[in-house]
């Protein structure tokens, strides 16, 4: 019975799918003049979309509305279309669902009890609620994800441009360091030297971290275990340009990057005396 219900429903929206179409629209008028727009932008039909949402909360396909969410989600992060255009949408399929359900039932006889009725219309009023309310849920879930991803990914693209290595010579390059050099960021950079000491063939990396206002300590210890790294390789750290509040920092912590890298004052001086070796 409350599967034929639901069918039943279904068709009666279907049927009257024109009607249905202008009431969605006219309860959400800042999305109805901005549906050309979506569609030519993102390929997404809203209406189109709407029926799909409806039929698959009227008949409580759980699993079907929440990866239809999740698609939507992607689609709108991915076209850059506004929380606010899809929130005001979807509480408007949720009127128009009420409005339309109401319709069916002032033109059907049930032959129920009034309790079995009353059991009937709360049973569809938590299917229609909950299942929209799991769609926004969804959506917003998959839409966050994905321009989190896409933060990160820029993120990553930034930083790596900001570790410029630059060759000097066949098997010598230059890594200088600015700015605040926090956890993410000695990753990037610990990443971007390993990769490009064994891609560039470099025997002797000069860090320069004359540009370098601080590191905390948690990072101090990464770029100690960094010079590790880079002494496995096979090449030789040689860092210049040690701001004494750092060093004072360093001390403090007893730590020291002697066992895998030499130190010297200025990167200008550190040059000069490699390319008179040279």
């Amino acid at each position: 019975m409350e599967k034929q219900q639901q069918q039943e429903i279904t068709e009666y929206i279907l049927r009257h799918r024109e009607e249905f179409q202008n009431k969605l629209l006219s309860e959400a008028v800042e999305v109805a003049g901005k549906i050309q727009d979506i569609l030519q932008s993102g390929n997404i039909d809203l209406l189109k979309n709407a029926e799909k949402i409806v039929k698959y909360v009227v008949k409580g396909k759980e699993t079907e509305l929440i990866s239809f969410a999740e698609q939507e989600g992607v689609a709108w992060a991915k076209h850059s279309l506004t929380l606010t255009l899809k929130l005001e949408w979807v509480h408007a399929i949720r009127r128009t669902i009420w409005h339309y359900l109401f319709e069916y039932d002032q033109q059907n006889t049930h032959g129920l009890s009034i309790s079995e009725y009353r059991d009937w219309f709360f049973k569809m009023e938590m299917r229609i609620n909950d299942g929209l309310d799991k769609f926004l849920n969804s959506f917003f879930l998959s839409y966050s994800a994905y321009k989190d991803e896409l933060i990160n990914t820029q993120r990553k693209m930034v930083e790596h441009l900001s570790v410029p290595i630059i060759p000097i010579s066949p098997y010598i390059a230059v890594l200088p360091l600015i700015g605040v050099i926090d956890v993410y960021r000695i990753d990037t950079i610990e990443e971007k030297v390993l990769t490009d000491i064994s891609k560039m063939k470099v025997r002797t990396l000069i860090l320069d971290l004359s540009g370098i206002t601080d590191m905390d300590i948690e990072v101090i210890h990464h770029f100690q275990r960094m010079m590790s790294g880079v002494s496995l390789m096979g090449c030789e750290a040689v860092i210049t340009g040690l701001r004494a509040e750092l060093v004072r920092k360093m001390i403090h912590l007893d730590v020291s990057f002697d066992e895998y890298a030499s130190t010297k004052g200025t990167l200008q001086q550190t040059l000069t005396d490699y390319f008179q070796e040279l």
